[in-house]
């Protein structure tokens, strides 16, 4: 896979998130796709990803933006950079209580590519960070 390819694939991920187009979301995911959830478990699978985006959407509302893509030169490994802004909508468990927070942080996706396809999402930011941010309200 190309370097153009693979940049096109993740942009069109990243829009399709800042669409709230989930389905188009899940059109970029390998059927086994590997989500390592940021500070959480594993998941295997789009259906699992589904679920995952659908829980996510009940508690947040958020757009990324200042996007950087980067992609090595085989085409199969990229990152994204990126800040995050959103609303806390609902408490999630363990979580502090929501009240229509407002936050704004910097994180990271990680991809690995395969036929096309990305077969691992893996996301990093710092929920210290965004607790801080959540609390101060």
């Amino acid at each position: 896979m190309s370097r153009d390819t693979t940049i096109a694939l993740i942009r069109r991920y990243l829009e399709a998130f800042n669409a709230k187009d989930f389905d188009t979301m899940l059109a970029c995911l390998d059927d086994e796709v590997i989500h390592d959830i940021n500070q959480g478990g594993r998941e295997i699978g789009k259906e699992k990803f589904r679920w995952f985006n659908a829980k996510m959407s009940r508690h947040y509302d958020e757009e990324l933006g200042d996007i950087a893509i980067m992609v090595d030169e085989t085409g199969l490994h990229g990152a994204a950079e990126f800040t995050v802004r959103g609303s806390y909508l609902a408490t999630d468990e363990g979580l502090p209580e929501a009240h229509g927070q407002r936050y704004s942080l910097p994180a990271g996706i990680f991809f690995e590519i395969e036929d096309g396809l990305i077969t691992r999402v893996s996301t990093s930011y710092n929920l210290n960070d965004w607790i801080a941010q959540v609390k101060a309200g």
